[in-house]
């Protein structure tokens, strides 16, 4: 969810929603947030750069985008629904501890 972020003009916006507790949280225009759906896509929300593997810019057209997880999207890096259609399941949340290894 997006609101006009305060004293702020121009159509500036900050995202906002809530964490497990149920407590309100906003983001700055600075940052971006990625939400995992389960058995659906990355939301990716905010100010970010995505770039392919040799440093090319891919322009998003949007401030939020839904990156494809399932690995079937015919419009990859990005999600275009074929997740539900294949049957696709992940969870939201991590299933198991990360491996030693990774920072």
């Amino acid at each position: 969810m997006f609101s006009p972020a305060q004293g702020e003009a121009g159509g500036a916006y900050r995202a906002f929603g809530w964490d497990r507790d149920g407590h309100s949280t906003t983001m700055d225009d600075s940052s971006a947030c990625i939400t995992t759906c389960e058995d659906g896509p990355l939301l990716l929300r905010g100010s970010f750069q995505l770039l392919t593997q040799d440093g090319q810019v891919i322009d998003p057209g949007r401030r939020t985008v839904a990156l494809c997880r399932c690995g079937w999207s015919a419009i990859k890096p990005f999600c275009d629904g074929t997740h539900k259609s294949v049957g696709f399941q992940a969870p939201s949340a991590p299933t198991s501890e990360r491996p030693l290894g990774y920072d």
